[in-house]
């Protein structure tokens, strides 16, 4: 076998490293030729894996652009396979057709970095040009800078509303697609600012503020319920203390009282009431000075540290030279980088807070039981990332070496000064871009290995992939190839084409993203500690109960609907649903319902639940809430067909998930499999999924109907709000009736009723979170916080047909796809709700009214409020112990 050349197989990211990277998979026994001579491969080893080009000894430390990032527990001769434990499990979890090496041959332990402030020596500054270049921008007033776009934000304050923003959202779209000068009116919905005294207050507020006065915000309706924890008052009370130039910005503050339609027509006229004055904006010519870049990624590979974060580099370090400023952030993925960071810096002061911002992350993630090892992912792992030391390494190359840290700010904080700072924020690419964005950046650069396709709202995304390859299988969904440095064309040239194109997007040129018209917005979830003398105890594991038979309760009840029947269940209705695997494949997910439904909707009724997590969230107990969330649904008695839509990167893969539903005992080839990245980008995963469901549905027939009776019957219960007695008494004889008739009744453990059911007033809970429920009869599910929409989402996983809802106030948002019926007792009840009892009948008669609205969904002939509005959400729960990384 010829030697193979080292320069066209692997590269070295700096002189003195002591491993290399493979540009292409090599096989095992390959000679590789280097200036010190040569040596043959012990393993196959992946592209962008790493192998010894020296000897290492025993204790002596693994080196990649000259920085540690492991410590070799046995000698590594040149061409070994170098590999982790992370790496090795990380592997075996994917289909991947190789050997891999029997145990791990270094350990990621690596010296702590310390600062010496006696050789410290301050950073000279990138010299500033005397005549900024220009790009157009809509000019703003009060100190709020110059837009790239010009959008109307449609802004739901806490997640109580995000259902109505984004049905305000699909009733404008029309219009936005009509008015000159207006880029877009976007719907910015999230999970945040529901739960009563959150740890992450100051961050939500901070961030919605920095929205609502961002130079993209052409104006902006917020809205509100008005008695959430942040609510609009909270929101303009902050902005006001803060001195935030709202009155700079065309606003109103909304709090919802009528109807769902009735405000949603309200806000549209006030909205419509704008389009006159904000048509009449025009772009000028803007000094670069006025651009703030997010430097961001995701889906990182080995060769993110290589071509796309220096190319990312040289354009944030061309931006500075223009008085412009850039922004690093992603605080975990800088762990192992400190030396690096810390090596060109503005003052001693600066570096301090750089150092301690970092600590104050290890620490809040070590009280919740976790570290930022935790931080990569498994497609991070799969490309040739092993640890969060190498991963931090390739992430701090955002950063040019001649270009000095200014300032540290934190979460949201507003970028007032030019120059290069670092923000404060988690690894989890959306929470870490929206504290970006609210801190006034007006362009993103997102550097991506894997291919990762996420785009945000109201600020151009500009993608960059590592790897000429990977940019062919995704050119339909990247924007820039990184990857020609790796196949020779020089950073220089690459970076005057990549700067001349960032002037040109901020200038109104659409990115591939916008033109795809999908976007996700979330914001720094919350976590349950803050105080430094805490330490989370995780939660004994939940041990499953057999339900609890209730007795009392029975009599003559005529109730039956029509279903089909499957196996030994009668059914009130089948899906066909999409699961998506993580946040970035949920938007795919939600438009691939959209295509089902147009071209195969006479064929079967489409979902999918898209929700916020899989990737950039801690492991442990969160991990397994995630994982039996989403098996549920796989597994849910409706769900005819399933399809899982991986993005491709995440921790939470298709693999992963394969490997979750076999040992929960599901036939895993009857599912359907689909991977964004993998598949070729969206338009090909799009068609892959419509040919996957139509040729289910054209080779399947029809089930057989029959008509089924409160014994095949299986509710989720609760309630939102503060009960009266009244209340409780009819919740508890609800429950009581379904459950003994023989129905299956799922109740969230905590419902404080529960006592008024004697067989249940001291009962623990014999399901855990979102586990599937099986025998009929009482059932308590586990939930380990009080938002609203994870006991919902936890609730639709136990497997009902329906989910029944006492709301004491304004209706709640319902499930994407399980009919949720709201109720009410007494003359001040929401118009909104599916029904209102009068609190003067007998309860009995209550119960049979709710009873009777439930046949009339189930039969079909009545549709619930919640999927007439669009009012509905999805969100998995993290549990006590889950934090963002």
């Amino acid at each position: 076998m010829a030697s193979l050349p080292f320069s066209t197989v692997a590269r070295l990211p700096l002189p003195g490293d002591n491993v290399a990277i493979a540009t292409r998979r090599l096989e095992r026994g390959a000679e590789i030729a280097t200036e010190q001579g040569a040596f043959a491969l012990d393993a196959t080893v992946l592209e962008g894996h790493r192998f010894a080009i020296e000897p290492i000894a025993a204790g002596k430390q693994l080196l990649s652009w000259q920085m540690p990032f492991g410590t070799a527990t046995v000698g590594i001769q040149p061409g070994q396979y170098v590999c982790n434990d992370g790496m090795l499990e990380a592997l075996a979890g994917r289909a991947v057709q190789m050997d891999l090496p029997a145990t791990p041959n270094f350990e990621s332990e690596i010296p702590p970095f310390v600062l010496d402030a006696n050789s410290f020596q301050p950073g000279e500054p990138v010299p500033v040009k005397p005549v900024p270049d220009t790009f157009m921008a809509y000019p703003r007033t009060g100190g709020r800078g110059s837009g790239t776009r010009n959008v109307i934000l449609l802004l739901g304050t806490s997640s109580l509303t995000g259902g109505f923003v984004r049905a305000l959202e699909a009733k404008l779209q029309a219009d936005a697609d009509a008015l000159d000068n207006v880029d877009a009116i976007v719907a910015v919905a999230h999970t945040e600012g529901a739960v009563p005294d959150p740890n992450n207050l100051e961050l939500v507020l901070r961030t919605l503020a920095g929205f609502v006065i961002h130079s993209n915000t052409a104006a902006v309706l917020a809205v509100d319920h008005g008695t959430e924890p942040v609510n609009n008052r909270a929101l303009a009370a902050w902005m006001d203390h803060k001195g935030y130039p709202i009155d700079h910005v065309k606003h109103e503050f909304l709090s919802l009282s009528g109807t769902f339609e009735e405000e949603l027509d309200r806000a549209a006229d006030t909205v419509r009431n704008w389009y006159p004055e904000l048509v009449q904006t025009q772009r000028i010519a803007r000094p670069v000075s006025e651009l703030k870049l997010a430097l961001q990624c995701g889906g990182s590979d080995s060769f993110s540290g290589i071509s796309g974060n220096p190319l990312a580099a040289w354009v944030a370090r061309e931006i500075i030279r223009n008085g412009g400023g850039a922004n690093l952030a992603e605080t975990d993925e800088l762990i192992g980088a400190e030396p690096y960071i810390c090596n060109n810096v503005r003052d001693l002061a600066t570096a301090r807070e750089f150092l301690s911002t970092v600590e104050a992350f290890k620490a809040r993630a070590a009280r919740h039981g976790h570290s930022a090892e935790g931080n990569p992912s498994g497609g991070n792992k799969f490309r040739g990332l092993y640890n969060i030391f190498l991963k931090s390494i390739g992430a701090a190359m955002k950063r040019d070496p001649d270009v000095r840290l200014e300032h540290v700010l934190a979460y949201g904080q507003l970028m007032q000064e030019p120059g290069f700072c670092f923000m404060d924020s988690p690894g989890n690419d959306l929470e870490s871009i929206a504290g970006q964005v609210a801190s006034g950046c007006n362009i993103i650069f997102f550097v991506t290995g894997n291919g990762s396709i996420t785009n945000f709202p109201f600020v151009p995304t500009v993608k960059i992939v590592t790897t000429t390859e990977r940019f062919n299988l995704l050119q339909g969904d990247m924007d820039i190839n990184a990857g020609q440095y790796l196949d020779g064309t020089p950073m220089d040239d690459l970076g005057r084409n990549l700067y001349a194109r960032t002037l040109a997007v901020a200038g109104g040129e659409r990115t591939v993203g916008e033109k795809a018209g999908h976007s996700q917005v979330q914001l720094w979830r919350d976590w349950a500690l803050d105080s430094d003398d805490q330490a989370m105890v995780p939660p004994a594991p939940i041990q499953p109960g057999k339900a609890i038979q209730v007795v009392n309760g029975r009599g003559d009840l005529d109730f039956a609907f029509p279903g089909i029947r499957r196996g030994d269940r009668v059914l009130p209705r089948d899906m066909n649903l999409i699961v998506p695997t993580s946040l970035c494949s949920g938007q795919i997910a939600a438009l691939a319902v959209r295509r089902l439904s147009n071209v195969l909707g006479a064929a079967g009724n489409f979902a999918t639940v898209v929700h916020h997590e899989g990737c950039g969230v801690s492991s442990g107990t969160s991990e397994e809430l995630y994982a039996r969330t989403l098996a549920g649904y796989v597994r849910h008695p409706q769900v005819r067909h399933c399809l899982l839509m991986e993005h491709g990167c995440e921790k939470t893969h298709n693999d992963f998930m394969r490997h979750v539903l076999e040992d929960s005992g599901v036939e895993t080839d009857n599912l359907g499999w689909a991977s964004v990245q993998l598949d070729g980008g969206i338009a090909p995963v799009l068609s892959k999924v419509e040919d996957w469901f139509r040729s289910r549905l054209e080779s399947e027939p029809a089930l057989s109907p029959e008509t089924g009776s409160l014994e095949q019957l299986r509710i989720a219960l609760g309630h939102a709000g503060s009960l009266a007695d009244s209340e409780r008494t009819v919740l508890a004889e609800l429950a009581t009736t379904v459950a003994a008739h023989g129905g299956l009744v799922v109740v969230p453990s905590s419902a404080e009723w529960l006592s008024l059911i004697p067989e249940a007033a001291d009962a623990e809970p014999t399901l855990a979170y979102a586990q599937q429920a099986t025998e009929h009869g009482l059932h308590l599910m586990d939930c380990p916080t009080v938002h609203w929409v994870e006991t919902l989402s936890g609730l639709g996983a136990t497997g009902p047909d329906l989910i029944l809802v006492l709301a004491t106030g304004h209706p709640v948002q319902g499930h994407p796809f399980i009919p949720t019926v709201e109720f009410g007792l007494g003359p001040n009840a929401s118009p909104d709700l599916d029904l209102s009892l009068d609190p003067n009948l007998p309860v009995s008669e209550q119960v049979a009214r709710i009873l009777s609205v439930a046949e009339e969904v189930l039969s079909g002939s009545r549709r619930v409020r919640a999927l007439q509005t669009g009012n509905i959400d999805f969100q998995i729960t993290r549990g006590p112990t889950g934090i963002s990384l």
